[in-house]
C-alpha cells in the first residue's frame, strides 16, 4: 500500500469552512500522489481555534471549550473524505471534552473508505499537557484493520515508549501511526528517535505527521518542528538508517509505497 504523512503548514482559518477546504485540497493531493493511507498531525484542531477572536484563540482553556463546537462537523468531514476519496484518514488529534466535568482527552480519529470510525487517544501527557491541568491519558489501547493490514496509533509522546506499542503488535499491528506536534529540536529528535526504535525492535513500519511552521496567535501551535516521514526496520532490503521517505523545507507530503 501507498501511505503518506503529512507535514502541516499551520494557518489561521477565518472559518470552518476555510478550515474544511485546506484539508480537501490536502487529502486531495496525497490521493493524487497514489495515496491509500493518510495521515495528518497532532493537534491539528487547535487550528481551528483561529476561527474565533484573540480573547479565545490566545487562550488554551478558552480555545479547548470553544473549539468543541466544531467536532460534529469534523466527524462529518473527515468520515466524508475517506469515503469519497476511498482512502483511510487518520485525522491528527483533537482535544475532545468528558462529559462537562471541564475535561479533556487528546484523541486521534481513524476514517476508513467503508464510513467506520475509530479512534486511539493519548496515553502518556507531556509536561505541557499535564501543565494545563485538564487533559487526561486514555486508558485503552487500539489496533484498526485497514483491509488485510491491522494498525495502531501512537499519538507523539506514546512512540516513545516501548512497551504499548509492543502489544500493539502482539495484537496483530504492523504499521505505527505517530500523528505529532513538536515545538523544540530536542522535542522532534525524541519522537523521531522513538519512531525510529519502535520500527526496528517490532520491525513494523511508522508513518509520522508533524505540524510545521509558526502560529503566534496561538498558545499550542505557536512553534513548530520536525519533518514529517515514513520509517522501515534496517534490515536487507530496505533503506540503511531506516527512513524511506522525509520530506524537507516547503514539501507537504511524505510518500512511500510499503
Amino acid at each position: 500500500m501507498k501511505v503518506a504523512a503529512c507535514k502541516y503548514p499551520v494557518g489561521m482559518p477565518a472559518s470552518f469552512d476555510a478550515f474544511a477546504g485546506k484539508q480537501a485540497a490536502l487529502v486531495e493531493e496525497a490521493v493524487r500522489g497514489g495515496a491509500e493511507l493518510i495521515v495528518m498531525p497532532e493537534y491539528l484542531s487547535l487550528e481551528l481555534a483561529a476561527t474565533f477572536d484573540a480573547s479565545i484563540s490566545g487562550q488554551l482553556l478558552a480555545s479547548l471549550e470553544a473549539t468543541q463546537t466544531y467536532r460534529r462537523a469534523w466527524l462529518a468531514l473527515f468520515a466524508q473524505l475517506a469515503r469519497a476519496h476511498r482512502v483511510h484518514v487518520v485525522a491528527g488529534s483533537f482535544l475532545l471534552a468528558q462529559g462537562n466535568a471541564g475535561r479533556y482527552r487528546n484523541r486521534s480519529d481513524w476514517f476508513t473508505p467503508t464510513g467506520a470510525h475509530g479512534w486511539q487517544d493519548k496515553l502518556q501527557l507531556t509536561g505541557f499537557e499535564k501543565s494545563t491541568g485538564v487533559i487526561d491519558c486514555g486508558d485503552a489501547l487500539q489496533v484498526f484493520a485497514m483491509d488485510e493490514v491491522r494498525a495502531g496509533i501512537a499519538v507523539c509522546y506514546d512512540s516513545e515508549f516501548p512497551l504499548p506499542v509492543r502489544a500493539q503488535c502482539e495484537a496483530g499491528a504492523r504499521l505505527l501511526l505517530v500523528p505529532s506536534c513538536t515545538d523544540t529540536a530536542a522535542g522532534a529528535t525524541r519522537v523521531r528517535i522513538g519512531c525510529l526504535a519502535r520500527a526496528l525492535e517490532n520491525r513494523i513500519f511508522v508513518v509520522q505527521s508533524v505540524t510545521a511552521g509558526e502560529a503566534p496567535w496561538s498558545p499550542a501551535l505557536d512553534v513548530n518542528t520536525g519533518e514529517a516521514a515514513i520509517y522501515a526496520p534496517m534490515d536487507v532490503g530496505l533503506p540503511a538508517d531506516g527512513v524511506l521517505a522525509q520530506t524537507a523545507g516547503t514539501q507537504t507530503w511524505a510518500m512511500a509505497e510499503l
